[in-house]
């Protein structure tokens, strides 16, 4: 009776302690999550402070470039949805966006947003320390030579690349809402949470926002390398074969590989789409 008394206080204490956790702006982070960007909106015009374009060679060994960039909301033609597993078991995954903007001289620019832990020096991610205010979020705004490049070629993660069902007026305002949220960490920072507030679960808090009820709650969220296969289910992705054939299409490892640091390496992971 005793010992289980002390133990429910144990437990009481802990989640008291938790509770009282306050999100932080100025922690000692690591210098990939140093800068949060900082968007500032001219009509269709966004500058964007702080696009992260390192040059990564392997995880540890890279140049950090934090670059200003500008963005026509009005040339927005495509969202593509990158999905990232972790490891050979099937379920954690890290997902993210990637925007495509018409460029006049006849290409498309992309720029990346993904939703991530802000990690602190030696710290590391955990699913469970996750659940318990222990990471910050941000919302990472890069080159898809960074942010894709560093999960296919420097880690060697697998990433499949889908292109997205959406009008490039639902693109501009998914893009839109993601950095409005981004300018609203900088000074509101809040905690991630592997269940509530992951990289997927506030990707589908934008979708929904833009069409209430699109994506409901399901157990493929909570284990997001089969988000895919829901984004497919609902009819988001190319549903004109069968999702095998397209998840094994949507694999760009081995153009990311040939790609390597080519300054075309967007439309190189894209070839034959």
């Amino acid at each position: 009776m005793v010992i289980g008394l002390a133990a429910a206080l144990l437990v009481l204490l802990g989640w008291g302690a938790v509770g009282l956790r306050r999100p932080a702006l100025d922690r000692d982070w690591t210098p990939d999550n140093a800068r949060l960007p900082e968007a500032r909106f001219e009509g269709d015009t966004v500058t964007v402070d702080g696009v992260r374009n390192f040059e990564w060679r392997t995880p540890a060994d890279y140049t950090a470039r934090w670059e200003r960039r500008r963005y026509d909301v009005a040339r927005l033609e495509s969202v593509w949805f990158l999905v990232v597993p972790f490891g050979d078991f099937r379920g954690p995954a890290h997902t993210f966006l990637s925007f495509g903007f018409a460029d006049p001289a006849g290409g498309t620019d992309y720029v990346a947003v993904s939703v991530e832990l802000r990690k602190e020096v030696g710290e590391t991610y955990h699913p469970v320390r996750g659940l318990f205010r222990e990471y910050e979020l941000a919302y990472v705004v890069g080159d898809e030579r960074d942010l894709v490049r560093l999960r296919s070629n420097v880690r060697g993660d697998s990433v499949y690349l889908y292109r997205v069902h959406a009008s490039p007026e639902q693109g501009r305002t998914l893009f839109r809402a993601m950095l409005e949220r981004a300018n609203r960490l900088r000074s509101a920072p809040e905690f991630y949470n592997t269940l509530t507030s992951s990289c997927t679960t506030n990707i589908v808090d934008h979708v929904n926002a833009i069409a209430p009820n699109r994506v409901a709650f399901s157990y493929k969220l909570l284990l997001p390398a089969f988000s895919d296969e829901l984004a497919y289910d609902l009819g988001l992705l190319d549903t004109t074969r069968a999702f095998a054939e397209l998840k094994r299409e949507a694999l760009i490892n081995p153009r990311a590989l040939a790609a390597a640091d080519a300054p075309d390496f967007s439309a190189r992971i894209r070839a034959g789409r």
